[in-house]
């Protein structure tokens, strides 16, 4: 599944929620999932932290839709050309600078 596949999917599977709920209440739920997936991986079984990926994707997918974002535009023009900070790939920029 792209991410554009993905996008569609979530929008057509939720896209009425998401816009009535709005940015700021699926942003709160984004989180609860960010902090359910932090638990998963310190304690959690792989299952859990599989499902937890899932959800965290998904909800990001569902703040990009209501923000009107293409994911997968955004990620060929940030990541596509290789690392944002060197433009190479794998990444050669120090250990002090993200990634």
């Amino acid at each position: 599944m792209t991410l554009n596949q993905l996008q569609e999917q979530i929008r057509t599977m939720y896209g009425a929620k998401d816009g009535a709920r709005g940015t700021e209440g699926t942003f709160m739920w984004f989180m609860e999932e960010v902090g359910e997936l932090s638990a998963a991986l310190r304690g959690g079984t792989r299952e859990e932290q599989v499902l937890e990926f899932a959800d965290v994707l998904a909800w990001l997918v569902t703040l990009a839709n209501i923000a009107g974002v293409d994911l997968e535009a955004a990620m060929a023009a940030k990541y596509g050309a290789g690392c944002p900070g060197c433009l190479q790939s794998p990444c050669a920029c120090g250990t002090l600078h993200k990634p």
